[in-house]
């Protein structure tokens, strides 16, 4: 249809509410292609045991872009192997800060 405005590009960037689960701080390897799109292609965290888990092979399922207290992010919906174990959890990219968190 032409003559249309994309809902999106009207309404002002709504707030996604508070994240739900616990972050950690990731270093992440990841490609950018040359359209912009984000990869994550693996990670590097601290977990509770204080050791350094490196996950690889992760299977993006799905990302978005969205606003948490105004901030921009990508959320990228994952499953990879942790612990010997396939989990879900999310990646979130923020691009002001350039810095990633995994929530679990």
């Amino acid at each position: 249809m032409t003559g249309f405005t994309a809902i999106s590009d009207v309404l002002p960037h709504i707030d996604s509410g508070t994240r739900k689960g616990r972050p950690y701080p990731i270093a992440v390897k990841s490609w950018f292609t040359s359209s912009g799109t984000i990869i994550p292609l693996s990670f590097k965290f601290e977990g509770d045991d204080g050791e350094i888990h490196y996950i690889q092979n992760i299977h993006v399922k799905s990302s978005e872009e969205k606003h948490y207290a105004g901030i921009p992010s990508r959320d990228f919906s994952c499953t990879a192997v942790l612990g010997g174990l396939e989990q879900s959890f999310r990646l979130v990219y923020y691009p002001s800060e350039s810095k990633w968190v995994m929530i679990m």
